[in-house]
């Protein structure tokens, strides 16, 4: 399919400000535009392609692996504005990319006409809002001007790409945020139809706990209250309970999932908090700044952390059967999970790894056109 340009070219949205102050620097534009970009994700049947509007974040996740990734790559892209390691300022650098509509039609044309041969089933034909960034979080700036900019420049930056797909091509979207900002779009994702689904994370539903992890995300209760209205509205929803803690015990597992099926997802994602780069640091270092004891004894070695992992997941699995939701239950098992250390330790071996197989070759649902409830005959078939 080609795409059809029946609206004028927009270019970069303006910023008409002086060059900011130094300390200013780590909220404001990035040097290369957004684009929808193929994305890497393994085992997870989120999307094909992902579309992020920022280079760090403000919700400041303590878990994240994003600034890893950062570190290596834009290190010293950063530097040029003021971040000085990426990973321990994690939530304090925001940094939009500009607006090209002729750069962002020509990454929609490309994912548009890629062969259904060269993409991964598991990947819906979607597009990812977001992968390493939220897209809609609160944008913070010392200058209550330059804050209110781009503010509206990120908003921006949402809502005329989220048109231009559904005008100008045949791709699905997926919404994956923490905070319940995203109700000003609902209208807009209404307008996808079966096209687009709306999610949010949710690894808990106590307040305390994710603001020792989370620390300057909107609070669970936010983010259930607005899912509740995204179903109320009509829309495709689903949930990623990710990633879990491991103060999360089954009654905490239970109370989460059985919350999380009152709104009828289409799918319900599932995996525990990972050992990624300096993330166990980072959580550790802000739990003693709270005067919180975590249960770090999980993360000390690999093999504690792969026994806690499984463990997590099966509960989940298990819990999900008593509640009658595991049809829509997808879980995001670790590809270490299958290593031999971790399958000689399990009792039965075979089964084990029959039991990874089973879900890492899941294709998460996608509502059938013409349909308000997801299409599942495709799994059960």
């Amino acid at each position: 399919m080609s795409l059809v340009l029946d609206r004028p070219i927009q270019r970069q949205l303006p910023l008409a400000r002086p060059l900011p102050r130094p300390t200013e620097r780590r909220v404001g534009i990035w040097s290369s535009p957004a684009v929808i970009a193929p994305n890497n994700f393994v085992y997870k049947s989120l999307s094909n392609w992902a579309f992020n509007v920022a280079v760090g974040c403000s919700h400041a996740c303590r878990f994240c692996y994003v600034p890893s990734a950062a570190t290596i790559k834009q290190g010293p892209k950063l530097a040029e504005y003021g971040v000085k390691d990426p990973d321990a300022e994690w939530g304090d650098y925001v940094l939009l990319r500009p607006w090209d509509e002729d750069k962002f039609l020509a990454s929609l044309r490309a994912a548009e006409n890629t062969p259904r041969s060269l993409l991964k089933p598991d990947g819906n034909r979607a597009v990812m809002y977001c992968s390493t960034t939220d897209p809609y979080q609160v944008i913070h700036h010392p200058d209550s001007e330059r804050q209110r900019m781009l503010g509206q420049h990120a908003r921006r930056l949402v809502r005329r790409s989220l048109e231009l797909i559904r005008d100008c091509s045949t791709l699905n979207v997926r919404i994956l945020t923490r905070s319940p900002l995203a109700r000003a779009d609902f209208d807009l994702f209404k307008s996808f139809g079966p096209r687009l689904l709306f999610g949010m994370s949710l690894p808990t539903l106590r307040n305390d706990l994710a603001k020792v992890y989370e620390p300057k995300a909107p609070a669970p209760s936010q983010r259930l209250a607005a899912l509740r209205a995204a179903r109320e509205a009509g829309l495709h929803v689903y949930v990623a309970i990710a990633p879990t803690y491991p103060e999360c015990d089954e009654a905490d597992l239970r109370a989460t999932l059985r919350a999380v099926a009152e709104i009828d997802p289409v799918t319900i994602f599932h995996e525990p908090i990972n050992i990624r780069a300096e993330n166990v640091e980072r959580i550790q270092s802000h739990a003693g700044e709270l005067g919180v004891k975590l249960r770090t004894d999980v993360f000390e070695t690999r093999e504690q952390w792969q026994d806690y992992a499984v463990n997590a997941l099966q509960t989940v699995e298990r819990v999900a059967g008593e509640l009658n939701i595991a049809d829509r239950l997808h879980l995001w098992p670790d590809k270490s999970l299958g290593n031999s250390g971790v399958t000689h330790r399990m009792p039965k071996p075979k089964e084990h790894l029959r039991w990874l197989g089973n879900w890492w070759k899941r294709i998460s649902e996608w509502p059938r056109v013409g349909t308000p409830h997801l299409n599942r005959l495709a799994r059960q078939g």
